[in-house]
């Protein structure tokens, strides 16, 4: 039986995998005797691949389960159908790359770098993505349930029809984000900025969102029913058809918010603050929910509920 190496491969493996890693290299550098590396299909599970340079590198459909990538270079790389779970790419760089269909479950991506990925299908359940960047990363149909996200950012990002549900975003960043038809269920989004984002038809139910911030965000049509949302900003935000029934708004701000058809039902808004007349009478409200000045709804224009009542 071989001997598995340095590499983690056994040592006929390992001398061939050396060998298409340094000419790749010489590929990168447009010099004589370089290749590409194909490594198409290539069992590669257990691979020690710490800081390699598989930048541009064809990896589609390769199994790379439990590897070791730590700080590698994967920009731009074709990784279609790849197999990397429970893989270790801390600090990697993915930016550029191609994960269509790729299986990332149970990976260790913390301050990995996937900006302007491709991710379409891709599978990151469970995964440790802790302050890595998806910077305009193009999310299609993909599943981050129960992944760890805190402080990751997604700045520009798009996202369609994806799963979120039961993941950490504590602080995250997602300014300027697109997402459309995406379910966030019992997320834990505490602090999560969501400035300027663009919320469509996204669901949110149950969620922790203290502290978020959606300043100047649409959300229009998203649902937001029992989520936690004290100290929320929602100042100059499109709230239209939003529904925040049996929502905690207590603290929260919305100066300059547009409420037309925003479902208040049962939402607790005590000490809510920037609210008007005005708001409230466009939004729908009933007898469950707290209005700013703590009283009891439906809210009635004049009755001055709209302002909470002053700290002892």
């Amino acid at each position: 039986m071989e001997r598995a190496n340095s590499l983690g491969v056994d040592s006929k493996r390992a001398c061939q995998l050396q060998q298409i890693l340094e000419a790749h290299a010489a590929w990168l550098e447009e010099q004589p005797g370089g290749a590409r590396a194909a490594l198409n299909g290539a069992n590669l599970n257990d691979a020690k691949l710490e800081r390699a340079n598989l930048r541009k590198a064809i990896l589609t459909g390769a199994a790379l389960l439990e590897a070791d990538l730590s700080g590698a270079d994967l920009s731009g790389a074709s990784l279609e159908q790849t197999d990397f779970r429970q893989a270790s790419l801390p600090g990697a760089d993915l930016s550029e790359a191609d994960l269509t269909g790729a299986n990332l479950m149970r990976c260790w991506l913390a301050e990995a770098n996937l900006s302007e990925a491709v991710l379409h299908g891709t599978d990151f359940q469970r995964s440790h993505l802790r302050a890595a960047r998806l910077h305009e990363a193009r999310i299609h149909q993909c599943n981050f349930l129960g992944a760890i996200l805190q402080a990751a950012a997604l700045h520009h990002a798009s996202a369609f029809d994806s799963i979120f549900s039961d993941a950490n975003l504590e602080d995250a960043l997602l300014y300027h984000v697109r997402f459309q038809s995406c379910r966030f269920l019992s997320v834990n989004a505490s602090r999560a900025n969501f400035t300027s984002a663009n919320l469509q038809a996204c669901d949110f139910s149950g969620a922790q969102l203290t502290g978020a911030k959606f300043y100047r965000a649409d959300l229009g049509g998203s649902c937001f029913a029992r989520a936690a949302m004290e100290e929320c900003d929602f100042r100059e935000a499109k709230l239209r058809a939003a529904d925040f029934s049996s929502a905690v708004l207590t603290n929260a701000r919305f100066e300059d918010a547009q409420m037309f058809t925003a479902d208040l039902r049962g939402a607790n808004l005590q000490g809510a603050r920037g609210l008007t007349a005005a708001q409230l009478s466009q939004a729908r409200t009933d007898e469950r929910t707290i209005l700013p000045n703590g009283r009891t709804g439906p809210y009635v224009k004049g009755s001055g509920a709209e302002r909470p009542r002053p700290s002892i």
